[in-house]
């Protein structure tokens, strides 16, 4: 059974910082192209970032480029997100999901961690 939990959400400032982790199990990790996607209040689902097998590829929405930067850890089966200059727009449900297609489609997601920018 495929397993991903996502967990560092939180409340923060706007300019401040927050570190997404997502566990999984259940599946081949390092075999996958993984990905970030979000929710934020009365909107649709949002394409945030992926990365490749290995992590030598990746893709970032124009809305978090130069701010967030994703990451993994193959040993660890975790992926992360890190998310720096926060923004109110920011707020929203972060998931993270495997890759159906590269770098946009994605599949099979956690059931997400609350980020909420606000002062």
């Amino acid at each position: 059974e495929v397993q991903l939990v996502e967990s560092g959400g939180g409340l923060v400032q706007p300019g401040g910082s927050l570190r997404l982790s997502c566990a999984a199990s259940g599946f081949a990790f390092s075999g996958y192209s993984m990905g970030w996607v979000r929710q934020a209040p009365g909107k649709g689902l949002e394409w945030v970032s992926s990365i490749n097998t290995a992590g030598a590829i990746r893709n970032y929405a124009d809305s978090v480029k130069d701010r967030f930067t994703i990451s993994r850890d193959d040993a660890k089966n975790t992926l992360y997100l890190q998310m720096n200059s926060l923004k109110p727009e920011d707020t929203a449900v972060y998931y993270c999901a495997k890759v159906k297609q590269y770098p946009r489609l994605t599949g099979e997601r956690g059931q997400g961690t609350q980020v909420t920018v606000s002062s």
